[in-house]
This record gives C-alpha cells, structure tokens and sequence, in this order.
C-alpha cells in the first residue's frame, strides 16, 4: 500500500497538554474533562505519548508544529518565528531583511512589564492605528532603514526591517520570557517582575552588532511614540491596558528552504489553519490551506475536513483554544473548551467521516501547563484512530493513559511517519 491510498485527518490541539491541577481535584484538563466523542475514537484506536520538539526544550508553537509535521531542524538551519509569521500574513519579506514576532505589551511608569499581551483581546483600530503611527513616526539613525509593523490576531504582532546592508538574525529577543537559541525559541521560566530587556549581538560580527543597535533604536523609539499617542490616551479614559511597547522575538533574515510536504509523504498533504504562524507554515510547505471560518467554528472546521477527504490522502487541522486558557493559568476554562471541541468539532468529524476508510490522528504541539501559564517539555498524548487500528486497551485521551500506550515514547519529527507507518501495516 501507498501513502497516497491513505486518507488521514490529523488533528493538533494547540498546548492541550498540562499537570495536575488543584482546581480540578489534582487532574488535568484533559482528564476532568466530559468527551465522549474523544472516548469512543480512543476506544476505536492505540495512543502513545510525544516530545514535540525534544527533552528539556518548551518550544513555540512554530518550531513545534515543523517537528510534528516531520521536519526537524538543527538549531543553525532554522529561520526563526518572525520570518514564518511575517511570510503567513504575505509581508514583503526577502533575504537580508530581518523579521521578529512582537507582542504589544503594558508597562508601568517603572518600566516594569504588566502584561505581556496588553489585555490580549486588542481592538483591531487600536492595533492597526498604533502600527501605522509607529511606521510614519520612527526616526532611526541608519536614513535608510524602512519598517512595517504589522499586528495580526490579538496582541500579536510581526515587524520586519529592511536597510541597504544585510541584517543579521544573531541577536537576542527584547521578550524576557523567550529565549533565542540559534533561532529557536524557547520559553523560560520567569517571575513577575519583568522588564523589556536589551537587544544584545550574538556574534562578534559588524552585521550582529549594527542589527542588535538598530533594534534597540526601534523599541526606544516605539517606546516614546506610543506613550505620546492619542490611541492610548483613549484607551486610558476607557480603562483599557496601554499599548506601551513591543516585545520582540525569534529574529530571522532568509527565507526558508525545506521539502514541499507533498513530496515528503508522495500525498496531498493540506490544512485548515487560523494563525499567522500555521498560515506561514502552510505557505513554506507548498500546502493547499482550505479556509472553514473563524478560530471557533469547530463545526465548519470539522466539516470541510471530512469533505476533503474526497480530493485530498491527508488534512492537518490546528485548533488554538486550549493554548489560550493554559496562558493565562484557567484549568476550569481549558477543562470547558475541551468539551467544546468535543462536542462541536469531533462530534461534527465522526458524523461526517467512515471510520473504516480515513483515520483520525490526534494529538498537541506542546503542552501549556496551567500552573506554569506557559509552554513546557512535558510529553503531549498521541491518538491514531480507525476501524481498521486494534485498541491498545485505553480509552481515554489523558496524560495518564498516554504513558500506557502501545505506540510508546515518540519525537514530534516521527509522528506522520509513524501513524502512516501504523495505519499502513493494519488496513
């Protein structure tokens, strides 16, 4: 048989992985969870456990998913989140520029961070108004220097800056809640007194030295433009969070170069993807992105995955709400959202599907542990489904029975491999 006579949905749950928790009587979200639809495709299948990216790593969402799509970078190859994002949101990128993912956050009269998501939930005029002021007004030394600043969902924004000379990606975030390791980022544990910290050069080169200036100019500069903004005086009188700075991230200065996914597996391989960071994957990997609604619209996601099942062997389906509620430490809200997704989303999926001809693979990018309110290394469930997969015994989509599974310990990199390898041997 040939992975192109295999028809496979295959289903991230955006950091649905956790600990124990006191608010659910020492269970996790997953386990103090109502999801009878995710039992009856967990009955009808073997689960196994995942470390996305590897042991001791609490990856973002984009190194994450790249692994659990089988790619597997060593640190020097990668490009780095802001150039996937500034790619997913179709900013005018080219080698030599450089790309950093940003966050608009708050901070008080001490400079001391507040909120490192501004309130989250930024009114789309507010967002979009900030940035064009932040592009009109900035003044930065290099007189050739172009910037665009470009908020996406939320809180998130993308920034890339482009001059004469080749910019360098060797530099440190400004975010002190991430990392960068050799382009990777990787959250840190972190307290609550938090300050936006110093762009510092990675190398010892003229390029990393004159980047890491040239983006320490932008945050003082962004700094003062927004204090003076007219856009957070209102928001002031209307007692929302100041837009007071940008946190930025994950820099990145080439496009990158990796094997169409469709060639990898010898399948059609698409997706139905929300963020600007899964769009700028599906972007790089030559994948067809199928649109079905907004971030909840579980039902239509649901639906147009099952119908492209008659075109499509493969369809990747990232649903981002249980991340959300892992950030900001809410079990009972991420306990909720669970059932959601089951009701809505595989309730929909196993209506409109034949078990005995597609299989249903489930599993998370990361884990986002209520009580850490932040992505971790903890290993995440991995469930492959189907009439034709014999069940291991478990029956439930937990932490626990993870471990207990007949799949075992795999590395994110090996999942599609190995489900397709699974469905292949038992159909």
């Amino acid at each position: 048989m040939n992975n192109s006579d295999i028809h496979m949905i295959y289903v991230l749950l955006d950091g649905v992985g956790d600990l124990p928790h006191p608010d659910l009587d020492g269970k996790t979200p997953l386990e103090a969870a109502n999801t009878p639809t995710l039992d009856k495709i967990a009955s009808n299948g073997a689960i196994g456990e995942v470390i996305s990216v590897g042991k001791g790593i609490a990856p973002e969402s984009d190194i994450a998913v790249f692994n659990m799509l089988g790619y597997k970078f060593n640190h020097a190859e990668y490009v780095g989140r802001g150039v996937i994002e500034a790619i997913g949101i179709g900013i005018d990128f080219k080698d030599g520029d450089l790309a950093l993912r940003g966050n608009y956050s708050t901070l008080d009269e001490e400079g001391v961070i507040i909120d490192r998501r501004a309130g989250r939930n930024i009114e789309k005029e507010d967002a979009d108004g900030i940035a064009k002021e932040i592009e009109e007004k900035i003044r930065l030394s290099s007189r050739d220097t172009s910037v665009v600043v470009s908020p996406t969902i939320g809180h998130r924004v993308t920034v890339r800056i482009r001059t004469n000379s080749q910019l360098s990606s060797k530099i440190t975030n400004t975010d002190p809640a991430y990392s960068n390791i050799g382009g990777m980022g990787v959250a840190k544990a972190v307290g609550d007194f938090l300050k936006i910290e110093k762009c510092l050069p990675l190398e010892d080169t003229k390029e990393s030295k004159f980047t890491a200036n040239l983006v320490n100019e932008f945050s003082e500069n962004a700094i003062k433009i927004m204090k003076d903004s007219e856009i957070n005086k209102k928001r002031k009188m209307q007692n929302k969070k100041q837009l007071s700075c940008i946190l930025l991230r994950d820099a990145g200065n080439r496009y990158p170069d990796v094997i169409p996914i469709n060639e990898k597996y010898s399948m059609n391989f698409s997706c139905i993807v929300d963020m600007p960071v899964e769009l700028g994957i599906s972007e790089v990997l030559k994948m067809k992105a199928f649109e079905a609604g907004g971030l909840t619209d579980y039902e239509e996601k649901a639906k147009v995955a099952a119908k492209a099942m008659e075109t499509q062997n493969s369809i990747y389906v990232h649903l981002k709400g249980p991340d959300e509620f892992g950030h900001d430490g809410d079990a009972i809200g991420k306990m909720k959202n669970i059932e959601e997704i089951d009701q809505r989303f595989f309730k929909t999926l196993v209506e409109n599907i034949d078990s005995s001809k597609v299989a249903i693979v489930i599993s998370a990018d990361h884990s986002t542990p209520c009580i850490n309110k932040g992505h971790s290394d903890d290993p995440v469930p991995v469930l492959v489904s189907g009439d034709f997969i014999k069940n291991d015994g478990t029956t439930r989509m937990t932490e626990q029975q993870a471990k207990k599974g007949s799949i075992g310990l795999l590395q994110g990199a090996e999942v599609v491999t190995k489900s397709l390898e699974l469905i292949k041997s038992q159909i």
